[in-house]
């Protein structure tokens, strides 16, 4: 049993599953549009719908997107942060399928793009990331987190992989587009990668864009 078992995360409360795990997939969400989005929409579902207002879901997940962490005191402000830094945000109740109750559906914009990233907190502040750019996936954000859009070709994962100095543990590809020839690809690391990595990856002719989300 490890010490987080017995004496729980550090954060600022009241619910790990409310409130930190909230505030993990946004930010996680944060990491990968690439900072603060200019204009954010959360989507809620379940049990977060319900309740989000009275565990301060909300706060939390506006604090994430603003890229604060768990322990940040400036958590119960995130309204008043966001407002000042001109963050537009809406909150939405949806059902969102067959997934956890505690999931959120969050899409930003910023910089003439848009992302979005699905996540479920699964209790003790620990998540799974379920969706990105609507594609399905199963991260949990124990590792270093490189997510591609690339060409759907034969060799063109292999010319990526080829490119990368550190230990994989885990791989997912999933076609996006036929037509195009798209797919996303997200690949889990051990350690965090080096900038020249990062470099090759993004310079390989299979890659359309790269966003990598290192361990928090």
């Amino acid at each position: 049993m490890a010490i987080l078992d017995v004496l729980g995360p550090v954060m600022v409360g009241p619910s790990s599953s409310h409130t930190l795990g909230a505030l993990r997939i946004a930010r996680f969400a944060y990491k990968f549009s690439g900072g603060i989005p200019e204009k954010v929409k959360f989507t809620l579902h379940g049990s977060f719908a319900e309740t989000h207002k009275g565990h301060g879901t909300d706060k939390a997940l506006l604090a994430g997107i603003l890229g604060m962490r768990a322990d940040d005191e400036r958590i119960k402000d995130a309204y008043k942060i966001a407002d000042k830094l001109g963050v537009e945000y809406e909150f939405a109740q949806d059902d969102l399928g067959d997934v956890h109750p505690n999931t959120v559906l969050i899409e930003t914009w910023k910089g003439g793009k848009s992302y979005n990233v699905m996540g479920s907190s699964i209790g003790g502040g620990e998540i799974r990331i379920v969706r990105i750019r609507d594609v399905e996936c199963d991260i949990d954000w124990e590792y270093n987190t490189l997510v591609l859009v690339m060409k759907d070709k034969p060799g063109a994962m292999a010319g990526i992989l080829k490119r990368i100095t550190k230990n994989i543990a885990n791989l997912y590809m999933r076609r996006v587009n036929a037509a195009e020839n798209r797919a996303i690809g997200i690949i889990e690391i051990d350690e965090n990668l080096p900038k020249e990595d990062l470099k090759r990856v993004g310079e390989c002719d299979y890659v359309y864009e790269l966003f990598y989300i290192p361990r928090d």
